[in-house]
């Protein structure tokens, strides 16, 4: 039995993987999705001093209060930098770490992960959420279609900057902890590239979107066990 942990990424929440947890649960193991502050049903709590540090709290102490251990950690998108600093703090805790389409950290000690948010265009000024369009869909997405595509929108909410903006500093302790990844070919970054890089752990390619949770359940249910053992 493998437990895994589910660390969504931006403007998503535990509910994204929906289609996901049932297919895991149906071959005898188990998943715990967490919500982090600000998204999802814990959008009342956005405000502009939401960031990673509270991001890595809310995973933090959903591993603590729900007493979990030996477990694969699971970070999508923006939140291979949250996964990866839990790990960082808890590396006794997790079993492996897994980078769903997503930041992947160096093992160095400088601060790493801050991203330009103008990326996902213009801001104005005093905004301090990004919130998801139809256009950032159709350049990382295209493949999130028809009621998919409902459903998704109906449930995102504005991503807090922060999370974003702010990096990460990285211990020792991160050295020692072993990776594995999932790559989409319609995520954003061009696979051929990151393969390039030399990833330090096991790899399975998904032709999809940023998404894959919602489009390729099942494909990615069967990665991330292959990948977990």
């Amino acid at each position: 039995m493998t437990r895994f942990v589910l660390v969504h990424g931006a403007w998503l929440g535990a509910w994204v993987w929906k289609k996901v947890v049932p297919l895991l649960e149906e071959e005898g193991h188990q998943a715990h999705a967490v919500t982090l502050t600000g998204m999802g049903e814990r959008v009342h709590l956005a405000s502009k001093e939401v960031g990673i540090e509270t991001a890595i709290r809310d995973v933090l102490n959903d591993i603590k209060y729900n007493d979990l251990s030996d477990f694969v950690l699971v970070g999508h998108s923006f939140a291979g930098k949250v996964t990866a600093a839990v790990a960082d703090r808890e590396p006794e805790k997790v079993r492996k770490l897994l980078y769903l389409d997503a930041f992947r950290p160096q093992k160095v000690r400088a601060p790493q992960g801050g991203f330009d948010p103008s990326e996902f265009g213009s801001l104005k000024p005093g905004q301090w959420t990004i919130p998801l369009t139809d256009g950032i869909v159709d350049s990382i997405g295209k493949d999130v279609k028809g009621s998919d595509r409902q459903w998704l929108m109906s449930k995102a909410t504005p991503w807090p900057m922060k999370h974003s903006t702010d990096p990460v500093t990285l211990s020792k302790n991160f050295d020692t902890v072993n990776s594995a990844y999932i790559l989409c070919t319609g995520g954003g970054d061009s696979v051929e590239e990151v393969l390039k890089g030399k990833l330090d752990g096991p790899y399975k390619v998904i032709e999809s979107g940023h998404w894959p949770m919602i489009t390729k359940p099942g494909e990615l249910a069967r990665d991330m066990l292959e990948l977990s053992s």
